[in-house]
């Protein structure tokens, strides 16, 4: 009993020393954990109006822009007139052809050949937007984010960087553009998605427009928004007529589906679209490639076996240019998101100078070749976006 109470105050004095090496150790951590910035409503700092002379969207910064100008168009400007075109060259064995030059390429614009001004081959940061669905119809898939927060760390440039947007009713910027891998773990794993969540409503166009002027205007490089959602927009009003993505007259006029196209296809960004549904039997791959040049939706297309929602989704990316890719045929989100920065790892960015000088306002027909020559395996295919838009806000 006397070496018990002898040794007491020792163990005390231990287990003191104990508690305080691990509050320390957790206030360390407390610490060091990345601080996301006040999530922010980009419905609230971004007005739009219609210009009733043109018809366009504008809109029209109440706070501090992410970047210099929130016009729906500020990249291509008739003045500068720097068109840069992001494209990818695939062998047939599908492996991403790199180490070709400006030599390699030959680019068109509305059928006139263009001379290739600049070039890069991947080596400008890209950025990148994540623009997540957390309505109530996919919000079990969020689930995941963890593994897509590490597989974009793994796959990106470590200058490569990374804005987080979520949206159901209202659309949420969770993260600004950002290098801080942390920060997009936080992000991506943060309770603000549930927050989001709690709206019976998905206005997907709309987050989209609005990440588009607020995110990627003013921006250079190499651009990307990935859009993960079922497609089941509750805001447009979108049918089977195709006259329903077309805007109607008044400044008053609310956003439209066209609208949306213009914003993403104006600012250069190359949309990626992730869809939770299942993919149509007739929507192949080459189903899709064979209506690039025709509009998707169509009083006849009821009759495909395509959801509405899903060809509008197809009908965007045909428009504006991306890629379609639907989540159960894949694997994971993860899967996904690592096959995607691994493509624009392997970009190559062309730009030119229109020939026809300054461009007047309206959409612009691209076209990418390699040539003959080209030091490039045999029958690799090149993708590429097909349009672009000049807003008559950059005149």
């Amino acid at each position: 009993m006397k070496l018990l109470a002898k040794s007491c105050p020792r163990i005390g004095r231990f287990r003191a020393a104990v508690f305080a090496v691990v509050l320390g150790t957790s206030l360390a951590a407390a610490a060091q954990k990345p601080k996301l910035p006040r999530p922010r409503i980009l419905e609230q700092e971004i007005p739009i109006s219609r210009d009733s002379s043109t018809g366009e969207l504008r809109a029209y910064s109440s706070g501090e822009p992410e970047s210099a100008s929130l016009s729906t168009a500020p990249i291509i400007r008739s003045r500068v007139a720097l068109v840069e075109v992001q494209c990818t060259v695939t062998a047939l064995d599908g492996t991403r052809v790199r180490g070709l030059t400006r030599d390699d390429f030959r680019v068109w614009e509305d059928g006139a050949e263009q001379r290739v001004a600049s070039f890069d081959a991947a080596t400008t940061p890209a950025s990148i937007a994540l623009v997540i669905d957390a309505s109530p119809s996919i919000y079990r898939e969020l689930g995941a984010m963890r593994g897509v927060a590490q597989s974009l760390a793994e796959s990106l440039e470590s200058e490569d960087q990374v804005a987080v947007v979520a949206f159901a009713g209202e659309t949420h910027l969770l993260l600004p553009f950002s290098r801080d891998r942390n920060l997009l773990q936080a992000a991506l794993t943060s309770p603000e998605l549930a927050q989001v969540a709690n709206s019976s409503q998905s206005f997907i166009y709309q987050a989209v427009y609005l990440s588009a002027v607020r995110l990627f205007s003013g921006r250079a490089g190499r651009k990307a928004m990935v859009l993960l959602t079922d497609g089941q927009d509750s805001e447009l009003g979108l049918t089977w007529n195709p006259a329903s993505m077309l805007p109607s007259a008044g400044a008053n006029s609310p956003l439209a589906f066209q609208d949306v196209a213009r914003a993403i296809a104006a600012n250069g960004i190359e949309l990626y679209v992730i869809s939770t549904e299942p993919r149509p039997r007739t929507m192949t791959d080459a189903w899709l490639s064979g209506q690039r040049e025709q509009p998707l939706v169509t009083a006849a297309a009821r009759s495909s076996g395509v959801p509405l929602y899903t060809l509008y989704l197809a009908e965007l990316i045909r428009q504006a240019s991306g890629e379609l890719y639907f989540l159960r045929e894949v694997g994971s989100l993860a899967d996904i998101y690592h096959t995607i920065a691994l493509k624009l790892e392997a970009e190559y960015t062309l730009g030119y100078y229109p020939a026809a000088g300054v461009a007047k306002p309206g959409w612009r027909k691209l076209k990418v070749e390699l040539r003959q020559d080209a030091r490039a395996p045999a029958n690799s295919q090149i993708t590429y976006r097909t349009a672009y838009y000049v807003s008559a806000s950059s005149q």
